[in-house]
C-alpha cells in the first residue's frame, strides 16, 4: 500500500504529480525528492494546532535536521522560528531572508567567534548550556556593551527509550545543566543578578525519536515544577519555557505514525493545567520540531547495480549511493523501508538485504525488505528519509553529494544542484616539490 503523498501510475511511482523515472533522467541518482505540499500541510498542522488562548506559542523549527536555503526559506513562509546549533547555521538561515529576531542559539561548545557572530547579527535567543559558555558570554557582552536575551538549557534527567546515541537528558548527557545538580541554582542566580542577560527561562530536550508520549509529560511536569522552585527562590517571574523536540515519526512502512494534531493539541491542555497548577506566568510556550516536521516528505531515490548470493543471510542488492547519503543505518541502527518504484504493480515475492557501494562493510541501508524481483538499473526508492540524510551526507570514497529535488503538483524544483568531479577538488591545493 502507497503513501497518500505517492500514486502508482501503470507501475511507476509519482510523486507530487512526477514520476521518479523522469527525475532520475533529469537528476541523476542518488537523488534527494521532497514532497513539497506534505511539507507545508506539516507545517501548517503543528502551526495550527499549538494554540493556547492562555499564551502564546512558538513553533521552531531545529535546521539541523534539514537545511538549505530552499527549505529555509519555504518554512519562512508559516512564521515559524529557527533553531541553529553553529555560525554557519545562523549564516545559512540569514542567508535565506530570515531575520535574525526569528533564529535561537542552541549547541553545547559555541566559540567566542560563534557568541560574537550571533550577537552582531541581533539573534534574538541565545540558549546558555554551561557555566563555563555562561562565563565566555558575559566576558563578549560587556566587552562590546551589549546586552542579550537568553534561556539556560536544563537536562531534566529524563530517560528514554531511545538509542543511546540521541538521548539528550540521561545523567551523563553532553547537554544543558543537570537539574540534580547543586551546582545549576548557583549559576542560575548568578546569571539572574547579570544585568547583561535577560534570563527569560529554560529549555529542556529528551531526545530524538521519542514515541512514548509519557515522556514529554515526565519532562513537562519536571520542567514546571523546577521553574516555580527557582522563582520562589529567587523572586524572579520566567516568562518562557522551551520544551525541545523529539517527537517520534515514521521511520519505516511498518511504523505506526504519531497522530499530530492529537498529540499538540493534548499538550497544549495539559501544559495549561501544568501552568495553572504551578502558579506559572508563562507567556511563552515552544517545541523544535525537526524530524518530525520534515522526515515523511523525503525520500531517496537510488539506481540498483550489482546483486550477490551469500553464504548467510539474505541475497544483497547494491545501490549506487550508501552511507555517503544516508548514515544512519550504519550510525544509529536506523530501520528503513524500501518501495521497488518502477514495479509496483508486481508481486513481492523476494526478500533481499540493501547494501550500499561503500566499501565498508556497515554500509548496509536496510537488512531486510520485501520487494519484486529486481534487475540492474531498477529504481529503489526509500521513503521517510528527509530528517538527518542530506544533512549528515559526506564525500566518503570520494562520491559525489546528490542532488535535492522539491515536487508539487506535476512540477520539480532544484533545491541542490548534485555536485561535479570538480567540486570535489576546488578547495584543494597541489603538493609542489621542494615547497617547505
Amino acid at each position: 500500500m502507497l503513501e497518500n503523498n505517492f500514486k502508482n501510475n501503470k507501475g511507476l511511482l509519482e510523486i507530487g504529480g512526477v514520476n521518479v523515472e523522469k527525475l532520475a533522467q533529469k537528476y541523476k541518482t542518488p537523488l534527494y525528492i521532497y514532497d513539497q505540499k506534505l511539507i507545508k500541510d506539516t507545517a501548517s498542522s503543528f502551526v495550527e494546532n499549538f494554540k493556547s488562548e492562555k499564551f502564546e506559542t512558538e513553533i521552531i523549527y531545529a535546521t539541523k535536521a534539514f537545511s538549505n536555503l530552499y527549505v529555509l526559506g519555504l518554512l519562512n513562509e508559516y512564521n515559524l522560528v529557527f533553531d541553529c546549533v553553529s555560525k554557519e547555521e545562523i549564516f545559512v538561515a540569514l542567508k535565506a531572508g530570515i531575520k535574525g529576531e526569528n533564529i535561537h542559539f542552541h549547541g553545547n561548545n559555541k566559540t567566542k567567534e560563534e557568541l560574537i557572530y550571533a550577537i552582531d547579527n541581533d539573534i534574538s535567543l541565545i540558549i546558555i548550556d554551561s557555566e563555563d559558555e555562561y562565563y565566555l558570554l558575559d566576558e563578549i557582552l560587556k566587552d562590546k556593551k551589549k546586552k542579550a536575551s537568553c534561556l539556560l538549557r536544563i537536562n531534566p534527567d529524563v530517560k528514554t527509550d531511545t538509542h543511546k546515541f540521541i538521548q539528550t537528558s540521561n545523567a551523563d548527557s553532553k547537554f544543558g545543566l543537570n537539574i540534580r545538580d547543586e551546582n545549576t541554582e548557583k549559576i542560575i542566580e548568578k546569571i539572574i543578578e547579570n544585568p547583561n542577560i535577560n534570563l527569560l527561562g529554560f529549555h529542556a530536550h529528551i531526545g530524538s525519536q521519542v514515541k512514548n508520549l509519557e515522556f514529554f509529560k515526565e519532562e513537562a511536569k519536571i520542567m514546571a515544577e523546577f521553574t516555580k522552585n527557582i522563582q520562589d527562590k529567587f523572586k524572579k517571574c520566567f516568562s518562557h519555557l522551551n520544551l525541545g523536540g523529539g517527537f517520534g515519526t515514521r521511520e519505516n512502512l511498518e511504523d505506526e505514525d504519531l497522530d499530530l494534531e492529537k498529540f499538540l493539541k493534548g499538550l497544549i491542555v495539559f501544559m495549561e493545567d501544568l501552568f495553572d497548577k504551578n502558579k506559572l506566568s508563562i507567556k511563552n510556550l515552544s517545541i523544535e520540531p525537526g524530524r518530525s516536521l520534515i522526515s515523511k516528505a523525503g525520500s531517496i531515490l537510488y539506481r540498483l547495480g550489482s546483486s550477490k548470493i551469500t553464504m548467510e543471510g539474505y541475497p544483497l542488492i547494491f545501490v549506487d549511493g550508501g552511507m555517503s547519503d544516508n548514515i544512519r543505518p550504519s550510525l544509529y541502527g536506523a530501520k528503513y523501508s524500501a518501495i521497488l518504484a518502477n514495479k509496483l504493480d508486481n508481486e513481492k515475492n523476494q526478500t533481499y538485504r540493501v547494501g550500499g557501494k561503500l566499501c565498508e562493510s556497515g554500509d548496509i541501508l536496510i537488512e531486510k525488505v520485501k520487494i519484486p524481483k529486481v534487475e540492474r538499473d531498477d529504481l529503489l526508492l526509500v521513503p521517510f528519509a528527509g530528517a538527518y540524510t542530506y544533512s549528515m551526507s559526506s564525500n566518503y570514497n570520494k562520491l559525489l553529494k546528490p542532488a535535492v529535488v522539491f515536487v508539487e503538483d506535476g512540477k520539480d524544483y532544484c533545491a541542490v544542484k548534485r555536485q561535479s568531479l570538480e567540486d570535489l577538488i576546488k578547495r584543494d591545493l597541489k603538493y609542489k616539490k621542494g615547497d617547505k
